[in-house]
């Protein structure tokens, strides 16, 4: 008589236990992802909701990327080239309108220029450098704020960043930030009803700003000749501020009763 052979209990249920993980592992890995959204509010916690608020806003002041490079064998040489063609450079731009505390120098630097081929390192000259940031409040001067300054002697053009001015930017950051608490505050009345709880004071507030700003980057070109090999004329840059946008992210901690 042939004799029947039995598996423990215990040894199938670690089988299928097996067969149980093998099976998440698959689709974990290879099945499609699942979605969960969850919201927790452990006993005795502030009740925590986010709002946003977001303003946009025409720029009013433009901010434009300057700079004096020249490089030469005597220091006092180059850094007179470089002053000399500095002060051409505000005088145009006071020419503009542009006033004195509107043109702020950001760096000036020395390198001096060595010869690498030698062991000594000797220097075999220098390079200077200055930096302005000119604040450009009437936007119809922007083009030619960077034609000038190229034609003074400005070899180095950068950037142009919008911004607002402080009284503006205070305004309007107000105004976000009042849409996300308002927005806050709407989303804390619909999730405690739907919940059934009852929210006390306002116990915390917190909030994180943004303030997306689109610079504009460009360089200045004076390569390009006219007729006779003169010097062509300077193509205005077409220049726009389009739009800048506000975000405030508000935080509110409520009491929960």
């Amino acid at each position: 008589m042939e004799e029947k052979k039995t598996i423990p209990p215990q040894a199938g249920g670690a089988g299928a236990v097996i067969i149980f993980f093998i099976l998440l592992f698959v689709f974990a890995k290879w099945g499609p992802p699942i979605n969960f959204a969850t919201t927790t509010q452990g006993v005795g916690e502030p009740f925590m909701v986010s709002g946003e608020g977001k303003v946009s806003v025409t720029p009013d002041i433009a901010k434009v990327t300057l700079g004096i490079q020249d490089s030469g064998s005597s220091l006092k040489s180059v850094q007179n080239s470089v002053n000399t063609k500095s002060k051409a450079l505000t005088d145009a731009l006071k020419k503009l309108g542009i006033s004195e505390q509107d043109i702020k120098t950001t760096s000036y630097n020395v390198y001096p220029q060595y010869d690498f081929t030698q062991p000594s390192q000797k220097i075999t000259g220098y390079q200077v450098s200055t930096n302005y940031e000119v604040a450009v409040k009437d936007f119809d001067k922007i083009n030619d704020v960077i034609v000038n300054s190229t034609a003074a002697g400005a070899n180095m053009v950068g950037n142009v960043n919008f911004d607002l001015n402080d009284s503006t930017k205070t305004a309007k950051m107000n105004e976000a930030r009042s849409m996300a608490v308002a927005d806050a505050k709407t989303k804390a009345d619909g999730l405690a009803k739907a919940a059934g709880i009852t929210l006390g004071k306002i116990i915390n507030v917190s909030e994180n700003q943004a303030q997306n700003i689109r610079p504009i980057a460009f360089a200045a070109d004076k390569s390009a000749v006219g007729l006779g090999g003169a010097p062509a004329p300077a193509v205005q840059p077409d220049i726009q501020p389009g739009q800048t946008e506000i975000d405030v992210t508000v935080s509110l901690s409520y009491q929960v009763r």
